[in-house]
């Protein structure tokens, strides 16, 4: 059975509170910021789901701003592909990856979504992640984070696996909307053992008296705890350096037996 989760803080604002969810082994983290510090309304979104049986998790991560408007158009307009998108889930690796990376393309430049887009106020950030098998797919559009831990990886200092691009929406101001949409995608072998992968919108990797900017700081707090309790780590220590944006943090981690590619000598 699939598990899933959609949410958007529109409908939920979590603001001074830290709020946390579990689907199929992901934890799905919320604080919407201190009120203290002017927080008012929290713009983000997420989309989770997860197949355990088949092996797979589909996640979606959203930072908008001005309103949540566009964050709530683009989780209606991927969630009404729901059928569609587990179909590709179920596919073979290689097909997977390349028709969800069409599937996205194909909305978003779609005409009518476009035309949505004119009836809306702001823009989103937007982080597709898929992990199937021992392999993570991802596909990017603006500054939200995908950050993978494994130990053979940390020990070379790579963590963050996209890249972090400013001024890349979508939206009433799409970057979708040009000549070439601007984007990111991805697909990275997961190494044998543990791997822990990480969403996080920037209200986290922004917050002033934290080293949260740095993804190994990050992991250190999940150090001797659980997923769970890591997550709500974050959270509690964002909320009491008084932090103002809101954070969403989607959490799981993954053992594979498969060995990964190693060099010839």
């Amino acid at each position: 059975m699939i598990k899933e989760y959609k949410w958007v803080g529109s409908e939920e604002h979590f603001v001074d509170q830290t709020h946390l969810e579990e689907i199929g082994g992901v934890i799905a983290g919320h604080f919407g910021g201190n009120s203290t510090s002017g927080q008012t309304k929290n713009e983000d979104g997420c989309l989770v789901w997860v197949d355990k049986k088949k092996g797979w998790e589909f996640a979606l991560l959203l930072d908008a701003h001005n309103t949540a408007q566009s964050a709530e158009l683009v989780l209606k307009e991927i969630h009404s592909q729901k059928e569609t998108i587990y179909g590709l889930l179920d596919m073979g690796i290689a097909g997977c990856f390349e028709k969800m990376n069409e599937l996205i393309l194909t909305t978003f430049k779609g005409k009518a979504f476009k035309e949505a887009c004119k009836t809306i106020k702001g823009e989103t950030a937007c982080l597709f992640t898929i992990r199937k098998d021992n392999y993570l797919y991802w596909f990017s559009v603006g500054d939200c984070l995908l950050h993978l831990y494994n130990p053979d990886l940390a020990k070379l200092g790579e963590y963050q696996q996209n890249q972090r691009s400013f001024y890349e929406w979508v939206g009433q101001n799409s970057t979708f909307n040009k000549a070439v949409p601007t984007y990111s995608s991805g697909i990275k072998e997961l190494r044998a053992g543990v791997n822990h992968i990480l969403l996080t919108t920037d209200g986290l990797t922004e917050c002033q008296g934290t080293d949260y900017h740095l993804p190994q700081k990050i992991y250190s707090v999940f150090e001797g705890n659980t997923n769970q309790e890591g997550v709500q780590k974050l959270l509690e220590s964002i909320r009491d350096n008084n932090v103002r944006d809101s954070t969403t943090i989607l959490s799981w981690r993954i053992e594979t037996s498969v060995e990964a590619t190693m060099p010839s000598d």
